[in-house]
């Protein structure tokens, strides 16, 4: 294999180690289950460990090592971490445990990750405090507002996640607390676990979740000191009807959560119900691919605990709503892939997205002796298009209206059992590269 297909997959495979996975998308809740390939079906373990070192606009040139361990002491049982510094004084650590079942329980998993760093270039599409008559379009963050209405400067930003997540004993789990999966060439064989009808009773996994999480942003402007924290809850259910939840190729998943935050901070106490659907479609393999799915996706929310005062200057003052890295968010590695992080932030929200995976038959490694380690088992070419919008009011009309829109193209990898993303897509806005662990839906 040439040396450059080579640094691109070193690439790939360690910069998911520094971007936090809570970056604003995907259910909080997740299926649980073990993988068995067949072209190594007793290996229990799969582990990592790279250097790394890449450009960002945000931090300068970064270096740092991460890794990751799956399948030790439970074979669901991940770990990951990374350590990063940049030569522009970007540094953290970031790094957790996923799904670890619960000894006095059969069915109760626990996760628990985050991260402390320090930035340069602390980037928020934020008007601190935020005023407005009728919400004129020209507020940070709203549909209309100008791209380059943001604040910015050096800063901390430290955040952490904790799950609770209980496997409930109906559908596909009624007799096991998890899904068990067997593989090759990273296509499914058996073991699926959803897909063939949509009855939670019957088929599918049902879970629960009780989630905390906490975050703490900073920045330091000329003009602007902006500190805050925000200590939401989250409650949730995840119905997973899909036949693996790593890759899906048929079936449909549906998320109803409910977030609040009980801490005054900038913003006052705050609430968000949010609800997600996808679906996904099988076309089978042709003469140079695996598997072709079309992938659909849908998400809607509003911040119910929003409220709206007119101040002594005739200003619109806006209290108990959600801080513009949470709730109804637009923008970044997961949603509207085409914007900065968190790029649009309101009331309420709108987003649809369509994806074409086409899974290579061709995969470069595959022979190459030395890199059996990575257990890279496909290449997935994903041409995508997005939609959004965020508003100040839950109005189906206005929420319809000016749309934003974007598109793009994935190259995707399924590597130790995990997809690797490597996205591109534009927008009216510019171009945005994104590298990310996990397909966005």
């Amino acid at each position: 294999m040439n040396n450059t297909l080579w640094k691109i997959i070193t690439v790939l495979l360690a910069i998911l180690l520094v971007l936090p996975s809570v970056a604003g998308a995907r259910p909080s809740a997740s299926a649980k289950f073990s993988t068995t390939r067949e072209e190594n079906p007793n290996a229990v373990e799969n582990r990592l460990i790279l250097p790394y070192a890449f450009p960002s606009e945000s931090m300068g040139t970064t270096v740092g090592v991460g890794g990751f361990t799956k399948g030790y002491f439970q074979d669901q049982l991940l770990f990951a971490g990374s350590v990063f510094g940049s030569f522009d004084d970007a540094k953290g650590v970031v790094g957790g445990m996923w799904d670890y079942l619960l000894p006095f329980s059969k069915r109760l998993y626990f996760s628990a990750f985050g991260a402390i760093s320090y930035f340069p270039r602390n980037r928020a599409y934020t008007q601190v405090p935020r005023l407005s008559s009728n919400f004129a379009p020209t507020v940070a963050g709203s549909n209309g507002s100008d791209k380059d209405d943001y604040i910015e400067d050096d800063g901390n930003d430290n955040w952490y996640e904790l799950k609770l997540e209980f496997v409930v004993p109906i559908g596909s789990m009624r007799n096991d607390h998890k899904g068990r999966y067997k593989l090759k060439k990273g296509i499914l064989q058996s073991g699926a676990t959803g897909g063939d009808k949509w009855n939670p009773l019957e088929t599918g996994m049902s879970v629960l979740l009780l989630g905390q999480s906490g975050r703490y942003q900073s920045f330091q402007t000329d003009t602007v000191t902006y500190s805050g924290d925000t200590y939401p809850w989250e409650i949730g259910y995840l119905y997973n009807n899909t036949d693996f939840p790593t890759n899906p190729s048929y079936g449909s998943l549906q998320y109803l959560a409910y977030s609040r935050s009980f801490n005054e901070g900038n913003t006052g106490q705050w609430d968000f119900l949010e609800f997600e659907a996808s679906k996904f479609f099988n076309l089978g393999d042709s003469r140079f691919s695996r598997q072709r799915v079309v992938a659909l996706n849908f998400w809607t929310g509003s911040s119910l605990s929003w409220s709206e005062t007119v101040n002594e200057n005739g200003d619109v003052v806006v209290e108990n709503k959600p801080p513009y890295l949470d709730g109804a968010r637009l923008g970044g590695w997961y949603r509207m892939k085409g914007y900065p992080n968190n790029r649009f932030n309101d009331r309420s929200v709108i987003y649809g997205a369509a994806e074409y995976r086409y899974t290579l038959d061709w995969n470069p490694v595959a022979g190459i002796n030395w890199l059996r380690w990575l257990h890279l088992d496909w290449f997935q070419l994903v041409p995508f298009v997005e939609a959004g919008r965020v508003a100040p009011d839950y109005d189906l009309g206005e929420l319809f209206s000016d749309l934003k829109f974007d598109a793009g193209l994935g190259i995707r990898a399924l590597t130790a059992g995990a997809v690797v993303r490597f996205d591109m897509a534009v927008s009216e806005e510019g171009t945005n590269f994104w590298v990310m662990f996990q397909q966005p839906f």
